[in-house]
Formats: structure tokens, C-alpha cells, sequence
């Protein structure tokens, strides 16, 4: 599989050139795919965006004003001729190039980012100008929200997560997410699911360092909204993992349901770095009830067990007095983001937020 960081390639700094020479006889093509390309292979994915970015600068109009204007010439031409030379990734470098070179100008910037951010998402760039003119942006992300263009609507609450994924952090919300909890208002109903599953992951965002005021609006929304189901479920899943009693109540579990669990094992017990055991056990519920099934795994971490990690099995409905049987194949396997370490590994069931019981599988170096 090919790594994202190839995507910045000579082969797309040709068509940012051809993106630009199209539209003017002053843009030095072959000056620019120089710049661009000379040392690219050694960097990573962001070092490249910013690579090519820089040489963007050296090559564009000195003055702000005229640099925009061509960089709008250049996004009118390609949407007309269909070329595509500014999409996709190619679009990133120019986002990134205006959030250092037009930081200073706002007034010009943000409408770029408007145009270009349904060539590709703006909300890496979008997140400079909060930081250095709050006020001017926070504005501009207002008048957003009414936007006919869902990409631009989606900019409002993606630009604005706090913990955005690959982005710079937002401390000024993380502190007080109030006016970016604003800005999600209009957008909760909104027709385009691409948006409203945003503001589910803009909430989920808040909930890791304001539960109490996520409870409190995914219980407004829930009861006032007419496509906000989705953004409730959605947002609220951190807080589904944590066994969040509040959260779980939202959406229909009762943390406190009497729901016992029997016949837990993992088969086979013992097993090899990159092998599979099966977990199964049986839930007996004394009334009927709605529950939200999961397993935690505590791996081995290079000073001990961690803290569990939850893996989502099922939403059922457990009748009463009848033993409802579960099982799911689980993979000790290396993986990107998880390194297995041979010991014991506790598994948990949690059934609506509470731990039911554990067992252990141990696991044990490959050969």
C-alpha cells in the first residue's frame, strides 16, 4: 500500500504548475518544479505539504493582493476546464502556503480557503487565522454555517475541533469550547450527513475534557433536533466506551440493569504473538433489556498491563430469564498503532458501562 506521503510527488507539482501557468504568462513553471521538487524525497507527508508550500512563496507574486487573485484565476480555470490539477492534495500545499503567506491578510485568505476547501478540507489552514485573528475568523465561520456549499459548512465544525486529528490543537476551546460549541448549533440538522457526522466528532472531541457540558447538550439535542440522532450517538461514544452512566441514559442503556454474565472463556488460552482466540460468554438479564455490549483487552505495555481498551460487539435486546450467547474472534497481531507484548492479557466484558467479568489469555513470544 502505497504511503499518503507519496502523493506529494513531482508528478503533482506538475500539475500545480500547469495549475498556475495556465492562467498566467508571469508564473515560472520550471522555476517552481525546481524549488519543489529538489529534496522532496527525504521528507515525510507535512514536511512535504510545507516544502512545496515554500516554494509556492518564492515563486508567486510578492504582493498578497496579487497572489490571491491568481490563485482565484487558477481555482475559476480548473473548475471550467476539469483538469483537476488543483484537487485532491495538490489543493493542501496551496492551503498551507496561504496559512503562512496570507496570515497576515484575513481579509483575502479566508474566502481562499472558502473556494478551495471543496477541492481539499481547509480545516489545517483555517486554524492559523483562529489563532491570530479570533474574532475576524470566528465571524467568517459564522456567516459559514448558512454556506450552500456542505464542504464550507463542514469547515465550520472540522476547522474548529479542538483535538483535530494531524492538526494543531485548539488550547482556546479545549479550555472553553463555548463559541465553538456556537458554531455547531445551526449545523445539528443539517441535510448533508457529511456535516452532521463532523459535529458528532467535534462533540466527541469536547466530551474528552467537558463531559458534563456534552451530557448536557446531547440531551438538548436529542429531545430538540430532527436529524441530530446520528450526532448524539456519534459524539457520545468516548463517553459510551467510559461507561459514562449520563451518556448511556441518552441513548436508552440503563447502567444499572441486572444483567449477569456466565460461561466466560477464551479458547484457546494460550496462544502466539499474530494468533486468534475466540472470547465467548452468556448474558442472562432477569428483565428486558436494551444493552450495549463491549470487551476490553488490557495489552501488555513495555512497564505492565495497560489500561483496557474497549472494543465495540453489539447493541441487543436481552429477553427476560433466557441466556442470550456471545462470541467474537479477536487477533493478537501487530499492528500500526499497537505493538503486542508477550504475558497475560485480561479481557473484560461490559454490558451498558459495567464490567461484568474477566478472564485472561495468555500470550507468549513467536517462535
Amino acid at each position: 500500500m502505497a504511503d499518503f506521503k507519496d502523493e506529494l510527488s513531482p508528478e503533482l507539482v506538475g500539475r500545480l504548475a500547469d495549475a498556475f501557468s495556465e492562467v498566467s504568462g508571469s508564473f515560472d513553471s520550471a522555476d517552481f518544479q525546481q524549488r519543489a521538487v529538489s529534496g522532496l524525497d527525504g521528507l515525510e507527508l507535512k514536511a512535504r505539504v510545507t516544502w512545496i508550500a515554500r516554494a509556492l512563496a518564492e515563486v508567486l507574486p510578492a504582493s498578497p493582493d496579487d497572489a490571491a487573485r491568481l490563485i482565484q484565476h487558477a481555482v475559476d480555470n480548473d473548475n471550467q476546464d476539469g483538469k483537476g490539477n488543483l484537487q485532491g492534495w495538490a489543493s493542501m500545499a496551496v492551503n498551507e502556503y496561504i496559512a503562512t503567506a496570507m496570515l497576515d491578510r484575513p481579509d483575502i485568505a479566508l474566502p481562499l480557503l472558502g473556494t478551495l476547501t471543496s477541492h481539499y478540507t481547509a480545516e489545517f489552514a483555517i486554524r492559523p487565522f483562529i489563532d491570530a485573528h479570533y474574532d475576524t475568523t470566528m465571524e467568517q465561520l459564522k456567516a459559514w454555517t448558512t454556506s450552500a456549499d456542505e464542504h464550507v459548512r463542514r469547515l465550520v465544525s472540522e476547522g474548529t475541533r479542538p483535538r483535530l486529528p494531524w492538526g494543531r490543537r485548539l488550547y482556546q476551546f479545549i479550555d472553553d469550547p463555548t463559541d465553538s460549541l456556537a458554531l455547531l448549533e445551526p449545523l445539528v440538522n443539517d441535510n448533508s450527513l457529511y456535516v452532521r457526522r463532523s459535529v458528532a466528532n467535534h462533540l466527541n472531541d469536547i466530551s474528552k475534557d467537558h463531559p458534563g457540558l456534552v451530557l448536557d447538550t446531547a440531551r438538548r439535542w436529542a429531545g430538540e433536533s430532527t436529524q441530530g440522532d446520528f450526532v448524539v450517538r456519534h459524539g457520545l461514544r468516548t463517553l459510551i466506551k467510559r461507561g459514562d452512566p449520563g451518556a448511556l441514559a441518552i441513548l436508552g442503556f440503563d447502567h444499572d440493569a441486572p444483567i449477569e454474565l456466565t460461561e466466560l472463556s477464551c479458547s484457546p488460552s494460550a496462544i502466539t504473538i499474530g494468533e486468534t482466540t475466540t472470547i465467548s460468554f452468556t448474558l442472562h438479564a432477569s428483565a428486558p433489556t436494551k444493552a450495549a455490549i463491549d470487551y476490553l483487552v488490557h495489552y501488555q505495555g513495555a512497564h505492565g498491563a495497560k489500561a483496557g481498551k474497549v472494543f465495540k460487539l453489539t447493541v441487543r435486546d436481552l429477553p427476560a430469564g433466557e441466556p442470550v450467547s456471545f462470541s467474537r474472534r479477536h487477533a493478537f497481531k501487530h499492528v500500526s498503532i499497537r505493538t503486542i507484548r508477550p504475558g497475560p492479557h485480561r479481557i473484560e466484558i461490559q454490558a451498558n458501562g459495567r464490567i461484568l467479568g474477566a478472564t485472561t489469555v495468555d500470550v507468549v513470544a513467536e517462535r
